[in-house]
């Protein structure tokens, strides 16, 4: 991994992957939206001809779940057309595509723990794309697509900060309880992504912090940890009207990663302590 070029590093997981190759031997490129247009294939083609880049990870994505119900050209021509884009020019130069995926791209059915090997068959247009981006990344010889759920980190939005926001004003609040996933910190989630191109892995992986909660359960140790007093009341995916539907298990089997000799990360509880231990240090 001698150039590396990051795509969507204004995002969570994007700065937080740029921040673990901070000190290595590497030469770094992490271009903005309005640097390289992921969906305008001339200034992609451009960008990575000239860089030239041993690895590319693949951040960037149109990510408002909701929102992509209503605007379902603008999400496909991100996360699926842009990914081509992606692809096409990593053939051209010979480089390695890290592709970010979701537990979305499942529908949530599964009485067990959704594993690499089991079918997608996503059910909102967020979900849908991101299969399609898939899709499109294995085409190349040498890929890694990892899904991951519930990312939270310093660098953008995520349910952990609108948790806190929520409790400046408010005593109380009703917080879904019958979708169970894992909460994952960008942070932990960008060393192991490293560490996997540093190891030269390939194919599909699933990669989430170690546990699984519902979001009811997320909520309350969320306000446990930073000693914030708020009632928590736990209410069902069908009493919260949402535009998408969302999978109710987001569990994701992690054996793949023991199974390749790969460093599982730390739990979910412990990711939190950390992560807000960090978001006091920045106020």
């Amino acid at each position: 991994m001698k150039r590396v070029l990051i795509t969507g590093v204004t995002g969570q997981l994007g700065y937080d992957i740029l921040k673990a190759l901070e000190g290595r031997d590497v030469v770094c490129m992490s271009p903005t939206s309005k640097e390289m247009d992921i969906t305008d294939s001339t200034v992609v083609s451009k960008v990575v001809k000239t860089f030239k880049p041993d690895v590319i990870f693949h951040c960037a994505a149109y990510t408002a779940v909701d929102k992509a119900e209503d605007e379902k050209d603008i999400c496909y021509k991100v996360n699926v057309l842009g990914t081509k884009n992606i692809v096409n020019s990593a053939r051209e130069v010979g480089a390695k595509v890290v592709y970010i995926s979701t537990d979305y791209v499942f529908d949530g059915t599964k009485d067990g723990i959704y594993t690499e090997e089991d079918t997608p068959h996503p059910i909102n247009h967020y979900g849908y794309t991101k299969y399609l981006g898939e899709e499109e990344i294995k085409i190349l010889n040498d890929y890694l697509i990892v899904r991951i759920s519930w990312v939270f980190g310093l660098n953008g939005k995520n349910f952990v900060k609108t948790m806190l926001r929520l409790a400046e004003t408010k005593d109380e609040i009703n917080v879904v309880s019958d979708q169970v996933g894992s909460p994952t910190y960008t942070k932990d989630l960008a060393k192991l992504l490293v560490s996997m191109v540093d190891k030269g892995k390939r194919g599909t992986f699933n990669a989430t912090n170690e546990g699984y909660c519902s979001w009811y359960d997320f909520a309350k140790y969320i306000f446990e940890v930073n000693n914030i007093k708020m009632k928590v009341h736990p209410i069902l995916t069908k009493d919260y009207q949402t535009v998408a539907t969302r999978p109710l298990n987001s569990r994701l089997d992690k054996d793949k990663l023991d199974r390749e000799g790969l460093e599982r990360l730390p739990s979910w509880q412990d990711a939190t302590k950390r992560y807000c231990r960090s978001l006091r240090k920045e106020d």
